[in-house]
């Protein structure tokens, strides 16, 4: 039997309206440009598998902060299946980020990439601070690895890395808007999780266009990439 709501919950209203509403936003927005994605053999797979998950988890926040967050009994194991699409998400990130900058069957770069966040979250979880905010933190260390991948790129003149990288840092810069203070956002009417939110939508709009405008010339075609993958 579950615990009662929390109180000050009403019944057909919605727990938290902002961040819910605007959680659906992105997830909306995400899925829609995946879809634009979609028939091109020039962009591999695992980028739509990256916008599929993050907007997968964009729209179950919906459901989060709509509802399951009133339940004491729920809110917790809610939060922790949206942290692990978020974590599935930011895997094909990099799964793509290895193919497009390494080439494909690199699977043992992946894995030693991979595994970095995933041994920075067993010391956490060793000194006795394990947890859903430790998971997506150690995270952090995935992101810095792609980064890294596509700001080598850049300097090796490789034409998409420097769009992918104002795309990458353009979503990372929305993170200063949930360590806002709250008394800042108020300002626009929005709490710092809801402006979080809204401030992911330009990384994924950028890069969507730096992908398709990498688009071959009219006339000509891109090769499809190969069926091997980093799963190799």
């Amino acid at each position: 039997m579950s615990n009662p709501p929390r109180p000050g919950y009403l019944r057909g209203v919605l727990c938290e309206p902002a961040p819910a509403l605007t959680d659906l936003l992105l997830g909306l927005v995400t899925l829609a440009l995946g879809m634009t994605l979609r028939g091109r053999p020039d962009v591999h797979r695992y980028w739509r598998l990256t916008y599929w998950w993050s907007g997968a988890a964009a729209v179950a926040g919906f459901f989060h902060h709509g509802w399951v967050t009133c339940s004491e009994t729920w809110a917790g194991p809610s939060w922790a299946v949206i942290s692990g699409m978020v974590v599935i998400a930011i895997s094909y990130l990099l799964a793509a980020t290895v193919i497009e900058v390494l080439g494909p069957g690199r699977g043992r770069v992946f894995w030693v990439l991979r595994s970095a966040s995933l041994l920075a979250y067993a010391v956490v979880a060793l000194s006795g601070n394990a947890g859903v905010g430790a998971i997506l933190l150690c995270e952090g260390v995935t992101m810095i690895a792609i980064l890294a991948l596509w700001f080598r790129a850049a300097a090796q003149g490789m034409p998409l890395a420097r769009q992918v990288c104002v795309a990458l840092l353009a979503s990372g810069a929305a993170a200063v808007f949930r360590a806002m203070p709250h008394e800042w956002t108020e300002v626009v009417g929005l709490d710092p999780i809801s402006l979080y939110h809204l401030a992911q939508i330009p990384g994924f709009v950028l890069l969507t266009r730096a992908l398709l405008r990498r688009a071959p010339e009219p006339g000509a075609r891109r090769a499809p990439y190969p069926a091997s993958d980093v799963s190799a």
